[in-house]
């Protein structure tokens, strides 16, 4: 595939990611948005999508769940993966709650780790909740109890707040370069706190990470179908990661998370 860069100059893309494939990516959906134009996230068609890019397992999440109803959006999402043991892309349910609901989110949250489900996702944006919310906070402080890792959207210099000083494991998907150093700062103090590689595509963001916290804390995230999974897959074949660190980001960590 050639990609042509900002002065029009082509490159092989798939040249620089040479072997690089991908155990598990942590950001995967099955769904629409009703409201934005996009793939229909059919399992079929986002499995092609992950195959195609060398990623072989998704932690799974459902916009329905997510916008709609969470209850009928999880069972989906656990019989999909359920059905999917031969596939050639396998998927790792993750349960989603409404934050709108926290009240119903702390009941179903009881019944995914009933269920075996070893993490919950969290849809803050698209549900129109802040960080200072009761509700986020009471859904962290269960997961904490249930021991589930969570994985949440929402700008990190506000959501890392309701996680804090729970010994929590949380993997910060919208983490932009821009919003990086607060990140560093406030996973200095949450051992707990890891964040998605997906926005992380300055010239030395990766690098900067394994630094200061350890490449332990990076997760390979794609949000397909809804994003471009080639461009954080380029950016950890060309960083200055040593094998083994990539070898983490690319799977290991998230095994490591989710069991």
């Amino acid at each position: 595939m050639a990609i042509r860069d900002k002065a029009g100059i082509a490159f092989d893309a798939w040249g620089l990611i040479g072997g690089l494939e991908v155990a598990l990516d942590v950001d995967v959906l099955v769904g629409a948005y009703p409201d934005r134009d996009g793939p229909p996230g059919t399992p079929a068609s986002v499995r092609a999508m992950l195959a195609e890019h060398r990623i072989r397992a998704g932690v799974v999440a459902s916009l329905r769940a997510a916008l709609f109803d969470m209850r009928s959006g999880n069972d989906a999402t656990l019989a999909l993966t359920a059905a999917g043991e031969q596939e050639p892309v396998g998927f790792t349910p993750v349960g989603v709650v409404d934050l709108r609901d926290p009240v119903g989110a702390g009941r179903e949250m009881d019944r995914l780790a009933a269920a075996g489900v070893r993490a919950i996702r969290l849809f803050p944006d698209e549900q129109g909740v802040e960080a200072g919310f009761p509700s986020v906070r009471h859904v962290a402080r269960r997961a904490a109890r249930l021991d589930l890792t969570v994985l949440t959207g929402g700008d990190v210099r506000r959501f890392w707040q309701p996680f804090a000083g729970l010994d929590l494991s949380v993997v910060f998907l919208d983490t932009h370069f821009y919003h990086l150093g607060d990140f560093l700062v406030a996973a200095a103090d949450e051992p707990g706190f890891h964040t998605s590689t997906r926005l992380l595509n300055s010239p030395d963001a990766l690098e900067t990470v394994a630094a200061e916290l350890g490449a332990e804390r990076l997760l390979y995230g794609s949000r397909t179908p809804h994003y471009e999974p080639l461009v954080p897959l380029l950016r950890l074949a060309t960083s200055g990661l040593k094998a083994d660190e990539v070898a983490a980001v690319a799977g290991g960590n998230a095994r490591r998370l989710l069991g």
